[in-house]
């Protein structure tokens, strides 16, 4: 912040008390700091100033000026003088002289609703003079969700407990098949994080380049959750974390590995802004929420299993495959088992109406929105109602949600077949942390009608989504189901049935292949199983086949999702009719037991834990390290090693922490050791006073 080299700044004749605990715990930013004031916009504080020499309000008229940004200018609304007036203003900034004495000042200052975001420098000025300043100091301005004025005002107290407040939640992954969650450590309200949210903001390319200029949208929501969205990813500027959706990840930390924002977030500062190695799409979008919680947005991480990625825009997945099951690489589209975002409430005044509340936000790099990697904020319901030409980025976020699926198989000729066509693949059970409550939420509706409602049919001629040729009526079927849930270590049981529509006898041959797969929908070439046979099928019968995998055969997977993609072909041999059948699974690796040994838990006072692990892999687990993680209770991380397991053995260990903050905290355990990567558990713990 700077002053006009014509001004004297004085600060050695008044002394300014902020009420950094009560200003503080009346907006809610306590939890944050009680030694520097944190204020929410639209809210007012009080503040006293003592003037050394004494002071006649009567014969020195003042008013405030604050200050925001390197170089403050009245054009930008980066410098903003108010006079001290006998009524607060609560929709813009202002202040009044609530009581005063021939020495001392006590001020009551209300933030416009609108305010710039970030940190404000606050002086006092001689109306009639302005070259005499007195400096009083700097503080810190959020927006307000308490405020009925502010953008991302939001009318329920429970919502802002769990989407401005909490610290902590669950993230959903695996497959729509089975869907596990994983806690996760916001840490929004750690002190240093919130200088790195603002850290972040002025590390933006159009920052760096000019800082007026950007400061211009400082106090709109909706420029600021594009501007997270683009630099939680590091592509195009110093951004945070570096995206990788596949090993080795040696020069890094496996994503699987984070328990947490806050590490990451330390990392990227303390590292002078060098991207933090390696994130996918939950840690994007963790580490988002972690920022505009901070900020003040209320947000929510939010999963969409059967993700389409459309990197052509034609709302069509296409996928091809060899006759060996091998993945040909013609097209770049892709279903991912799940991809994960977020959702920020707030207004869209550069929408028509009806388009305010939860806006899609997406820092995961996917494609690129104007010449950046970011996506969003795309409203909600206007993804649902097909409103594709309103921004930001709702024709890519449709076709997440809504993109038909085709496959293909390619013979050695390179002739084509299609293997079918799927117009309701995408898009299934989106979920997020219910409110208040550690449940999964389904808020599929807020995005898509029901498949095959009218409803659904309306809006898909709205977004122009093409819809596929009906595949002629098959005169062979095939259903392939496995036995869930399937557990990580023990056999995986198969079965194929195969149909014969007709009243003539068919031969056919039928192919299986099994392959590991990762959670952005690509699977690796080789196949760990195969299976081939010769069938014969009477008229109208049916036909059972059979199959088990062994952990032998699968073993132990690249990532923490254990997913294997299953697939399936029947030819018949005469007429060349082809039926197929895919199917994705992800194993389910065995729980963390985490027991607190004290029934006394008090802030500032050891707590003894006793962890334990059952060992259900076929195999000796070795080199087994547990990483413990969790806002409030453990500063940074705790990193504890177990001998190794045997088979159906057991490990135990016991530790301690030390809770520095009161209330109800979650802690978080990760478990790895040489065959299973990345495993979770969690628990909440209540700190007392």
């Amino acid at each position: 912040m700077s002053t006009s080299e014509n001004c004297e700044l004085i600060s050695d004749k008044c002394k300014v008390d902020f009420q950094f605990e009560k200003n503080n715990k009346e907006h809610r930013t306590d939890q944050i700091s009680k030694t520097r004031l944190i204020v929410r916009r639209g809210q007012s504080f009080n503040i006293k100033v003592k003037f050394t020499d004494g002071f006649n309000p009567e014969n020195n008229k003042l008013q405030m000026v604050f200050d925001t940004g390197p170089e403050p200018q009245k054009s930008n609304g980066t410098k903003v003088e108010v006079p001290l007036t006998e009524l607060i203003n609560a929709k813009r900034w202002s202040g009044i002289i609530s009581s005063s004495t021939s020495s001392e000042l006590h001020l009551t200052i209300s933030p416009s609703p609108k305010a710039k975001i970030g940190y404000h420098q606050l002086t006092l000025q001689h109306y009639y003079n302005p070259n005499v300043q007195y400096y009083l100091g700097n503080f810190v301005v959020l927006f307000n969700p308490w405020c009925a004025e502010d953008e991302v005002f939001l009318d329920n107290d429970a919502k802002r407990d769990e989407y401005v407040m909490n610290e902590t939640g669950s993230i959903y992954i695996g497959s729509s098949f089975y869907i596990s969650d994983r806690s996760w450590n916001f840490g929004q309200f750690e002190e240093d994080i919130l200088d790195i949210c603002i850290k972040l903001l002025n590390h933006t390319p159009e920052y760096l380049n000019d800082p007026n200029e950007a400061l211009k949208e400082r106090g709109c929501p909706v420029h600021i959750s594009r501007t997270v969205s683009a630099m939680v990813n590091c592509i195009g500027d110093s951004g945070i974390i570096y995206g990788k959706w596949g090993g080795p990840y040696t020069s890094g930390v496996y994503p699987g590995k984070w328990n947490g924002s806050i590490k990451i977030l330390r990392k990227w500062n303390n590292s002078v802004c060098k991207p933090v190695r390696y994130g996918q799409c939950w840690v994007f979008a963790a580490v988002t929420c972690t920022v505009l919680r901070c900020l003040g947005i209320p947000t929510r991480v939010v999963t969409n299993f059967d993700s389409a990625h459309d990197t052509n825009a034609n709302l069509t997945i296409d996928e091809y495959w060899n006759v060996e099951g091998e993945p040909m690489g013609v097209s770049n589209d892709s279903v991912w088992n799940f991809h994960v975002w977020d959702e920020c409430w707030m207004l869209r005044n550069d929408l028509q109406p009806g388009y305010d509340g939860w806006q899609a936000v997406d820092a995961t790099p996917q494609e690129k929105s104007d010449g950046v990697y970011c996506c969003g904020p795309a409203s909600v319901k206007a993804i649902k109602e097909g409103e594709v030409d309103m921004q930001y980025d709702a024709p890519f976020v449709f076709a997440e949600v809504n993109a038909s699926c085709v496959n293909w198989l390619v013979f050695e000729n390179g002739e084509e077949m299609k293997l079918d066509s799927n117009e309701s693949h995408v898009g299934h059970k989106i979920s997020t942390k219910k409110c208040g409550f550690d449940e999964r939420e389904d808020v599929t509706s807020n995005y898509k009608y029901p498949d095959g409602s009218m409803e659904e049919a309306r809006v898909f001629q709205k977004a122009n989504r093409i819809q596929n040729i009906a595949v002629p009526e098959k005169i062979l079927g095939l259903s392939m189901t496995t036995d869930m849930p399937a557990y990580n270590g023990k056999p995986v049981a198969v079965s194929m049935v195969v149909s014969n529509k007709t009243s003539e006898e068919k031969s056919c041959n039928v192919r299986f292949w099994a392959k590991k797969r990762s959670y952005n929908g690509k699977t690796e070439k080789c196949c760990f199983k195969k299976f081939k046979k010769d069938i014969t099928i009477g008229p109208n019968k049916e036909l059972e086949i059979p199959l088990k995998i062994d952990y032998k055969e699968y073993g132990s997977f690249p990532d923490m999702y254990n997913m294997m993609k299953l697939m399936s072909v029947v030819i018949e041999e005469k007429s060349k009719a082809c039926v197929s059948a895919l199917t994705d699974i992800s194993l389910i690796n065995p729980s963390i037991i985490i027991k607190v040994l004290d029934t006394d838990i008090t802030v500032n006072k050891e707590v003894n834990l006793e962890i334990s692990f059952q060992n259900t892999i076929p195999a000796v687990l070795k080199n087994c390290v547990m990483t413990l993680e969790g806002a409030g209770l453990i500063k940074d991380e705790l990193v504890v090693k177990s001998s190794d397991i045997p088979v159906n053995g057991k490990a135990k260990v016991n530790c301690k922490i030390v809770p520095y903050k009161t209330g109800k905290k979650k802690l978080l355990v990760d478990f790895d050791c040489d065959k299973i990567v990345n495993m979770k558990g969690s628990l909440d713990i209540i700190v007392k006073e």
